[in-house]
């Protein structure tokens, strides 16, 4: 039956199929299959349903290590998953990532983790990942704008559980939180700047409106845009190894395809200007890139990504003497308290941490996955889900001029890679590969916290991906020159909590009061947290100064913590 798949013309399929036993590679119909002894993975069943589209899509796929067309079944999980329990600390010796290998990197590891520790402050920002930085770093720019003089200076630390930018064997607890620079998604992630062009817009549009859907794209070209301003600003290009170069998104299947080119067609009626977007057909990736499936291309960039997060704290330090900036690394936050004699001491919440306690006015949580320990509202599928991701680096075996410079997205963007940067054409790049986890089943690597380990399932896809995708240009066997694995925070709509601090079932109007978020990007974060951080610094300054936060209008307004989600 599969010949006639391919062959419509000899026998058109009609339809729909059926099967006595679903075999694994087969795609679930929902609400088609019973079995009471296999849960979330079922695989076999009385009668089973298969439409021919989602056949033709497995065929297309089956000479790779991953399944496809599981993005459904992993937003399933994690509508399905009934659970309250609150993320852990960051566990001690996590992998080593390959971004913390800089043996000079700025700041220090373990920059404020010894000597005095701070005791009052204005603002306490808990995580030194992007989100936390910049928004330490925007809250600096909107300081320095204020042409009012000030008697002392605003007084911001960042707390951080882990070290800065690296892993070591002290056995104590390392390197930052997730969305940190070390332990999360920052320090531990694919390395990618580029934000999503059109994909996601008839879904978006469906659920929040045209407007939002305009919004969701403009958000990622701003943070991007912006991004890539500082960085050349700063005259930081080479440091942090930003490489601008063609993003493609692979469309592996022909539903992939399809759903691409209608969320483009719906866009571009939006009035939304895609002119930077090129479709590319089989033919042209073949003969361009190497492998057979249809793509779409557009600008895009990588760098080193703990490295920026060094150079924007770097510059928040330096940008005016009206905020004073603290960093103290190997300092987990424990709990937070309200204090009681807040009239008198002018503060309202006591943070208890690893190194004593330390008295601020407002707590800006930027801890993504584990965000989840000092707020156990947001545990569960209503909240932030700690999700394990795993990369490799994997060395090509063709030259840098056959691999080209370009950045991948493929297979619902459960994988994402790109070649290093090297000194001559005829090198064999390094190549940065994260995904796998769509082969982890029944739970995709969702609720877990533990980064000391890698998933040997996960690892056994990725080492296939590439070889099966570019014959010839990837060895089989070949195995990675470094692995290791990362905790992401995913929500159940994809789009993080930022604003205040909201607990739907506490209607104490203060019971959060000063406190603000911004988690749950989804490992989505690089295109959207520096963003984020700039809003959280505005609804800041705002409250400082006594003003009304005004919305930026490429600022998605169902992202807000006021918003029902």
């Amino acid at each position: 039956m599969t010949g006639t798949l391919d062959d419509p013309d000899a026998l058109p399929p009609k339809g729909e199929f059926f099967c006595k036993n679903r075999s694994k590679w087969m795609p679930e119909i929902p609400g088609t299959y019973f079995d009471p002894f296999s849960g979330l993975g079922k695989t076999h069943c009385a009668l089973g349903v298969f439409h021919k589209q989602e056949i033709k899509d497995e065929i297309a796929m089956s000479g790779l290590s991953v399944p496809v067309n599981v993005l459904a079944d992993q937003k399933r999980v994690i509508a399905e998953t009934i659970t309250d329990l609150k993320a852990n600390l960051p566990v001690a010796n996590p992998t080593k990532s390959f971004w913390l290998t800089e043996p000079n990197a700025s700041p220090s590891p373990r920059e404020g983790c010894e000597g005095a520790f701070t005791k009052d402050a204005d603002v306490c920002i808990i995580g030194s990942g992007i989100s936390g930085v910049s928004t330490a770093y925007h809250l600096a720019k909107l300081i320095a704008r204020e042409s009012r003089d000030v008697a002392e200076p605003l007084r911001v630390v960042i707390l951080e559980a882990r070290e800065f930018c690296r892993s070591h064997d002290t056995g104590v607890v390392q390197c930052l939180s997730d969305e940190d620079a070390g332990s999360g998604a920052t320090g531990r992630n694919g390395g990618h700047l580029t934000g999503t062009a059109f994909e996601g817009f008839i879904h978006n549009t469906e659920v929040y409106g045209k407007e939002e859907a305009v919004r969701q794209l403009a958000i990622e070209k701003y943070t991007v845009d912006e991004v890539v301003k500082v960085i050349h600003e700063l005259g930081q290009e080479e440091y942090v190894d930003l490489v601008p170069h063609g993003h493609i998104d692979l469309y592996i299947t022909p539903s992939e395809l399809a759903a691409a080119k209608a969320d483009y067609e719906a866009a571009t009626a939006a009035g939304v200007d895609l002119g930077h977007v090129e479709w590319l057909t089989k033919e042209q990736v073949k003969s361009q890139y190497g492998t057979e499936y249809a793509a779409s291309r557009c600008p895009g960039n990588n760098l080193w990504p703990p490295k920026l997060v060094g150079v924007l704290y770097e510059a928040a330090k330096k940008e005016t003497q009206k905020l004073d900036l603290k960093l103290h690394t190997c300092t987990a936050v424990w709990d937070i308290a309200a204090l009681k004699d807040r009239k008198s001491s002018g503060r309202l919440w006591a943070l208890k941490t690893s190194r004593g306690d330390i008295s601020c006015s407002y707590v800006v949580h930027a801890t993504n996955a584990y965000v989840s320990h000092l707020l156990p509202h947001l545990a569960g599928p209503s909240g932030v889900i700690p999700t394990r991701g795993q990369v490799i680096t994997l060395r090509a075996g063709a030259s840098a001029e056959k691999i080209t410079n370009a950045s991948w997205w493929g297979n619902e963007g459960f994988e994402y890679w790109f070649p290093r940067p090297v000194k001559s054409p005829s090198e064999h790049p390094l190549v940065v590969l994260g995904g796998g986890r769509e082969a982890v089943k029944p739970n995709f690597e969702l609720y877990e916290t533990d980064d000391s380990i890698v998933n040997p399932v996960a690892g056994k896809a990725l080492r296939g991906f590439l070889p099966g995708l570019f014959p010839g240009l990837y060895k089989e066997g070949r195995e990675p020159e470094m692995e290791w694995t990362g905790i992401m925070g995913f929500t159940k709509s994809g789009d993080p909590f930022v604003g205040p601090v909201v607990d739907p079932s506490n209607r104490d109007p203060k019971a959060y009061e000063g406190q603000f978020i911004t988690a749950g990007f989804s490992g989505h974060g690089m295109p959207r947290t520096f963003a984020c951080a700039e809003v959280i610094a505005g609804m800041l300054h705002a409250e400082l100064t006594g003003k009304e936060w005004v919305a930026p209008s490429w600022f998605p307004l169902h992202y807000l913590t006021t918003k029902a989600k």
